[in-house]
């Protein structure tokens, strides 16, 4: 199989030819349709987290096909079924965390395209426990049903063009939903009933929690980089009453904030923002150092909490709500083998909402 390849931590990925995976009990074999570019394998190619194995296949939001394996291990997966796997791969289902619902917190848990190879490939191997059905191509009823009709962006290595999505629930439309959504959305829910919210940093998670924000009846206040007006207009397009950069104050003092960008800085900045009582979360797995603030910022009961990883929970409440708002997903597409380009893109801020690399 095709599969793009990081060889060890801050060298570029590197096409490759592969055996095809061999799926153990339990597991199926997938035909990858879509995968998400996420924040998180930037941090892995970059070496800012550490991968579980090496070489690695990285991608966590993937769309895919169920082409074989031990499809009797789910009931939900039959072969032809499409499933979408995150980047909770598997647990051990016995410690203290996974049976008090807390499975997000299973020290032995395996990350998908990182401890387990993931979607940047043309097949891959996935626990059946951790693939969430998905509705079949063209509509119908089912999780995400309604996940929107968005304006998708080609951006083919050679061509760069722009294309108009036309199946909302596409496989390249869906698969940002299987972290960006999934993170952003246990992040909202730490926020408690915040009816004023701020969002730090207007990427793939974001662009899809403010609509769940506001579908919600919350008012949202983007912050973005200094002098990034797009990002702002695309914000209030999406229904934010209020954009600027992330060093303003808000016009009105936030319920709770939650961060998005993997910038330490941000923390005494949105603190200083929220009302006595309000929160803080950072939603993402890496974040640069948390410089130092006077207490004085916390103090009045205000919290700040992290958000660490998904449980299938999260992901069957929020794939059951995306229809109900329903979610725009602003994608730009790449082809496989511009999974470096499209990381590279990620890191400068390159495009709106999400990257998703087309497979098959």
């Amino acid at each position: 199989m095709r599969a793009m390849v990081l060889d060890a931590p801050d060298r570029p990925l590197r096409a490759a030819e592969l055996p095809d995976p061999e799926p153990g009990p339990g597991e199926l074999l997938l035909r990858v349709r879509a995968c998400g570019v996420c924040r998180t394998d930037l941090h892995l190619r970059d070496g800012e987290l550490a991968a579980g194995r090496s070489p690695l296949v990285l991608g966590h939001q993937i769309v895919g096909e169920v082409i074989g394996g031990d499809v009797e291990a789910g009931a939900r997966a039959a072969v032809g079924a499409r499933v979408g796997v995150p980047w909770l791969g598997w647990t051990c289902g016995l410690c203290a965390y996974c049976t008090s619902g807390r499975e997000n917190l299973c020290a032995r848990a395996q990350f998908t395209g990182c401890d387990r190879d993931g979607g940047y490939a043309e097949l891959t191997a996935a626990d059946a426990r951790f693939c969430f059905p998905l509705p079949d191509r063209g509509g119908g009823a089912g999780a995400a049903g309604g996940a929107g009709a968005a304006a998708g962006r080609e951006a083919a290595a050679a061509a760069g063009g722009r294309q108009a999505a036309t199946d909302p629930v596409s496989d390249e439309q869906l698969a940002p939903l299987l972290c960006a959504g999934l993170i952003g959305y246990r992040a909202l829910r730490m926020a408690g009933d915040a009816a004023r919210l701020g969002i730090y940093g207007f990427g793939a998670a974001a662009h899809l929690i403010c609509q769940v924000a506001v579908h919600e009846g919350r008012d949202v206040f983007a912050f973005t980089r200094e002098g990034d007006a797009a990002g702002q207009r695309f914000a209030r397009e999406l229904g934010a009453v209020w954009a600027g950069a992330s060093a303003e104050r808000p016009p009105e003092p936030l319920d709770a904030a939650l961060i998005f960008a993997p910038v330490g800085a941000l923390v005494p900045i949105a603190l200083r923002n929220v009302v006595r009582g309000g929160s803080v979360i950072c939603a993402g797995i890496h974040m640069s150092d948390i410089p130092s603030f006077p207490y004085l910022d916390l103090w009045g009961e205000r919290t700040i909490r992290s958000v660490a990883n998904l449980t299938r929970a999260d992901g069957e409440e929020f794939l059951a709500l995306a229809p109900a708002v329903p979610l725009r997903t602003e994608i730009t597409t790449y082809p496989l083998d511009a999974a470096e380009r499209a990381l590279a893109d990620l890191r400068t801020g390159a495009f709106e909402g999400a990257a998703v690399l087309r497979v098959a």
